[in-house]
């Protein structure tokens, strides 16, 4: 490997936002890993999913959300992997991509987004202002398996990982256990966030461990304008899709220009609802400020009564059902007899004279003569009635910010992989198209196979961008660390030949007497940096020479010989 292709490489052990950012194929690669991993397969044979094995994909997409619900936790520990510095990342990263515009694009490196993050403060949202200087935190996405190892961490009794880590599980368990096929997958990254947009009826949003329908992104609850934060707010950096991606600053996309199109047009679609009077009473039940300006009649044995809207929706929020859809009858029962009147109420505009006005106009607020009529409607009552009509609008129709369509679009290599296939087929699939998809080839290094990959890159990554391994180990000596090692449990996170990082090991506290040595390698380079590190594997034992011998067990049944400079130069052999 060149250079650039080993950064590349490095990237997918790694998994950094940044480098998904940088190297924007890495994104599909850890879906593929995910896909590739039994640990997913294994979910298809829980009683759970095999009874909805006759069901349909919609039905299966549910229960998963309930079953990821459960079982993951969100994290955003910045802390989970480490710390760097922003002046080592821009210097790695200078040859790919401007300083500048790693400033305007990621939160670690100065990006504010739009004007919803200036006013939160996004640095303090994040947790980013206690780090002084150009400190920073690794954002890093884990494997599934990395994931699953979170219930041995301190303080975890569940599974977990950052939103694109979930992003990724979320697509690679639509696949698998859902039956969604690829295709029907896109991936959204934006500075601060990731999800999926999941063709199947009017669509579906992942949403860290939640599905958003078009009808959950319209209902006006906190939950889901927390959910809808990232496309109202900022640029989408990259799309993913099994024909390729699209980057907010590449000028050369490799996605399928037709297939980008098509999502555009469904994403544009689900982002848009049209004007009823349950959807202006979703516009009001997060905009609270305006419910003072309506009232809601009902008929009782041939004589209207009236409430104030605030006191119905005060009672909503205790209930299952909701104002103005098909529930809404049953929750007016709910009602305390008190909270009505015989006489209408003044200056308040009545919902059932507005529910006949929308019906019969067809309200389309994308149209300026639509707009106005409803605030000569809403005026008399209403204060600011065009600021009022502007918020419901911009409520109703969300205009992405999704990179421009005219790219130069490079034909790729598709993943063309069916649910209906085994994960055997599926793996021997991209272990043939390997040298011919940058992006499969990645996905084996991201997966951690290191019988049939260069070790270079894994080797780098463990010696460079582990700090965890050396935070942990930092008021130990090297016998203490090598002490601490041989008492943890000797059990890797990952399957047969593949290998955890150091700073793995030291978060989970367990593993291979491979990845114990490499961990060892990295205290060893900070305790006694003179040191020349050779690392002996033979199968079962493990060695590591620097000064003294220091001897592991593996079961991993691999054989290589790294020799790790005191200059920091690494080179692999067979042995």
């Amino acid at each position: 490997m060149d250079s650039e292709q080993l950064e590349k490489y490095t990237s997918s052990i790694t998994l950094s936002d940044m480098e998904i950012f940088v190297f924007p194929e890495l994104m599909y690669s850890l879906v593929l890993a995910n896909i590739m991993s039994p640990v997913i397969w294994r979910w298809r044979e829980l009683d759970c999913f095999k009874k909805l094995e006759d069901k349909g994909s919609y039905k299966k997409l549910m229960r998963l959300r309930q079953f990821i619900m459960d079982e993951f936790d969100f994290n955003l520990d910045l802390e989970t992997w480490g710390l760097t510095n922003q002046q080592t990342e821009i210097k790695r990263f200078e040859k790919f991509i401007s300083p500048d515009e790693i400033s305007k694009s990621n939160a670690l490196f100065g990006y504010q987004g739009d004007k919803y993050y200036f006013d939160v403060d996004i640095r303090r949202h994040f947790g980013l202002d206690k780090y002084d200087g150009d400190i920073i935190p690794y954002w890093k996405t884990e494997t599934v398996e990395a994931m699953n190892a979170f219930r041995f961490r301190e303080g975890y009794s569940r599974a977990a990982g950052e939103c694109v880590s979930l992003a990724a599980l979320y697509a690679a368990a639509a696949f698998i256990v859902c039956r969604v096929p690829l295709e029907d997958i896109y991936i959204i990254l934006t500075p601060l966030h990731s999800q999926n947009f999941i063709d199947l009826q009017d669509g579906i949003l992942t949403n860290n461990r939640r599905l958003v329908t078009k009808t959950m992104w319209f209902n006006g609850t906190e939950i889901t304008n927390k959910a809808q934060r990232a496309l109202r707010n900022e640029n989408v950096t990259i799309v993913a899709h099994n024909t390729g991606f699209v980057h907010c600053l590449y000028e050369d996309a490799t996605i399928d220009k037709k297939i980008y199109a098509k999502f555009l047009e469904k994403l544009s679609s689900y982002l848009s609802i049209d004007l009823t009077l349950n959807i202006f009473a979703n516009f009001l039940r997060f905009n609270q400020q305006y419910q003072k300006y309506f009232q809601v009649c009902r008929d009782c044995h041939g004589q209207p009564e009236f409430i104030e809207a605030e006191v119905l929706f005060h009672y909503e929020h205790g209930s299952n059902y909701r104002i103005a859809d098909q529930t809404f009858d049953k929750l007016l029962t709910e009602v305390s007899e008190e909270d009505f009147v015989r006489t209408e109420l003044p200056n308040r505009i009545r919902c059932d004279e507005l529910s006949r006005f929308l019906e019969k106009k067809k309200t389309n607020l994308r149209n300026n003569e639509d707009r106005e009529l409803l605030q000569k409607v809403l005026d008399k009552v209403i204060p600011d009635s065009k600021k009022f009509v502007d918020e419901l609008a911009d409520f109703i129709h969300i205009q992405a910010k999704l990179p421009g369509s005219d790219k130069k679009y490079k034909a790729s290599k598709p993943i063309e992989i069916s649910p209906d296939q085994s994960r055997e087929q599926i793996i021997d699939y991209l272990t043939k198209i390997r040298s011919e998809s940058t992006t499969a080839d990645l996905a084996f290094y991201a997966y951690r196979d290191m019988k049939s990959c260069d070790w270079l890159p894994f080797v780098k990554a463990a010696i460079e961008r582990n700090p965890v391994s050396i935070e942990k180990t930092q008021q130990m000596s090297v016998k203490e660390a090598y002490d601490w090692l041989v008492k943890m449990d000797n059990n890797s996170i990952y399957d047969s030949e593949r290998l955890a990082q150091p700073d793995e090991v030291a978060n989970y506290r367990t593993g291979d007497g491979i990845e114990k040595a490499f961990l060892l390698a990295n205290v060893i380079r900070k305790n006694e940096p003179q040191q020349n590190i050779e690392i002996i594997i033979s199968g079962e034992q493990v060695s590591l020479k620097a000064g003294g011998k220091y001897n592991f067990i593996s079961a991993k049944n691999l054989r290589k010989h790294v020799f790790v400079s005191s200059k920091g130069d690494f080179s692999v052999d067979e042995t």
